[in-house]
Formats: C-alpha cells, sequence, structure tokens
C-alpha cells in the first residue's frame, strides 16, 4: 500500500486525480446501496463506515510496514515462499484484519443491523472507504496511468473481498441474534478467513509476475466478478430480518433458492 498523497493546493490537476480514484469507489457503494431493498442504511452510518475504513487504511500501512520488516529478517527475498507469505501473512491478513475490526466495531450492537444484507452493506462500505483510500495515494503517487487499471481491478477486488466477508458476518450475526453465540464465532472466522485467502491469492498472483500467473490471475478476476455479482443480487432478493430463522446455514431454505446456487435472482444486469 501506498502512503497517502502529500496534500497542496487545490488545482484542477488536484481534482481530476482525486475523482480519479474516488469515483471507481462511489460507483460501486451505489451498486451495493441499490440492492439494500428492503430498508435503506442510515446515511449517517454509511458514511461512518466509509471514515472508518478510511482509517483502516492508515493502521494497515502501519502494519504493513512492521510485517515487512520482520518478514524481510526471517526470510530471503529470493526464497520461493517469500512471495506468499509476503501476500497472504502481511498483506491479506493486515488489511482484511483492520477492515474486519473496524467493521465489527461500527456494526456490531447497531440498531439498524437488523437484516441480512446489511452486513454485505456495511462490509463494502468500509472495504470502499479503504479501496478509495488507497487508490488516491496510489494514483497521487504514480499519476493517472494506473487509475484506469486500479478502477477495474484493485478497487472491485476490494468489493468482492468484502462481499464474501459480509455474507459470514451476516451469518454470525445471525445466529447471535438468535441465541448461538459458538456459531456465530465460527462464521466471524470464515468472515475473516475468506476474504484473507482471496486477497492473498489475489495479490500473490500480481506479485509473482510469470506469464501463467498473469493467466491465473485474469481467469481468478473474471470469476470472482460474476460470482460477487451475482451473490450480491441472491442475498439482495433472499433478504430478511436477523431472528427470522434460528442459526441458518450458509443455504438458504430450498424453497426459495435457485437450482444455480449462484444464479442470479433477479434480471437485472450490473457492472463492477
Amino acid at each position: 500500500m501506498s502512503f497517502f498523497f502529500p496534500i497542496g493546493s487545490l488545482t484542477l490537476p488536484t481534482v481530476i486525480y482525486f475523482l480519479a480514484a474516488v469515483v471507481p469507489a462511489v460507483f460501486l457503494m451505489h451498486f451495493i446501496y441499490k440492492h439494500d431493498q428492503i430498508e435503506k442504511e442510515p446515511t449517517k452510518l454509511l458514511v461512518s463506515l466509509v471514515l472508518f475504513g478510511c482509517v483502516a487504511g492508515v493502521a494497515a500501512i502501519a502494519l504493513e510496514y512492521a510485517g515487512e520488516f520482520v518478514l524481510y529478517r526471517l526470510v530471503s527475498p529470493y526464497s520461493p515462499y517469500f512471495v506468499y507469505i509476503l501476500a497472504f501473512g502481511v498483506v491479506a491478513l493486515a488489511e482484511e484484519g483492520v477492515k474486519l475490526f473496524f467493521l465489527k466495531r461500527r456494526t456490531w450492537n447497531d440498531p439498524a443491523f437488523d437484516y441480512k444484507f446489511d452486513a454485505i452493506v456495511y462490509s463494502a462500505f468500509v472495504s470502499l472507504g479503504f479501496a478509495a483510500f488507497e487508490n488516491v495515494g496510489y494514483v497521487f503517487r504514480y499519476g493517472l496511468s494506473v487509475a484506469a487499471s486500479r478502477a477495474l481491478l484493485a478497487v472491485p477486488a476490494h468489493l468482492g473481498f468484502s462481499v464474501f466477508m459480509g455474507l459470514f458476518y451476516g451469518l454470525a450475526k445471525q445466529a447471535d441474534v438468535n441465541g448461538k453465540p459458538a456459531q456465530a464465532k465460527r462464521y466471524l472466522v470464515w468472515s475473516f478467513l475468506s476474504a484473507v485467502l482471496l486477497h492473498g491469492f489475489y495479490d500473490s498472483c500480481c506479485m509473482i509476475g510469470t506469464v501463467l500467473s498473469e493467466i491465473i490471475f485474469v481467469a481468478f478476476v473474471v470469476a470472482m466478478y460474476i460470482i460477487v455479482v451475482r451473490l450480491v443480487k441472491r442475498e439482495s432478493s433472499l433478504d430478511r430480518p436477523l431472528d427470522d430463522f434460528a442459526g441458518e446455514d450458509l443455504t438458504p431454505p430450498e424453497t426459495s433458492t435457485p437450482a444455480d446456487p449462484f444464479e442470479a435472482s433477479s434480471g437485472e444486469s450490473a457492472d463492477n
């Protein structure tokens, strides 16, 4: 992750750079927000989640520098394991860890958290706040040349990780509401691990830099985007209060589930 951009005078180029960095995250927030169909979340809560995402970005910078400091002293950069430890054990662990920390701190006991899909909304807004903060740093440091690629890859990837985190986070909250604390803890662990594994795989493919890793990376990104869009549509269409079912499993009731578990429940198409 890059350090945040240096603040200078408010000029037209500065505004253009800022918009190029932030608009992709705002677009994806709108995509998630419009799928929250039953009960829209309070604006104040959503804004606070974006700000918590930015704070998570600052915390992640510190944790990643500390992690890299230790890693370089324990493992040779020429080791075949170095990239994987860096991707999974430093970057993904730090970034997804701080996202989940601030997500849970802000929303777990909030009275607005009363529907399952709320968890995906909250997770996405924290993650996209994080992504916007990170993206501003990259665009101001490296220029507009990185804006398009990051708008198509890095920012939507953060959304993808957050949807899986939010899916399990919602199940954790539902289990907690229905008096199953042990199950809630298991789902919280999966909320964290699912995001870390996806993030680590994404980053490791980028870091390896071989032709094969680039092919795998493209296939992974395309598959994740398709699955995430379908998951968002499915979870939106099946949304209901957290106390409707006691400790439900990941698989919704058969009467409400399409034959394909990732089949879109709505004919509406959407972009990342």
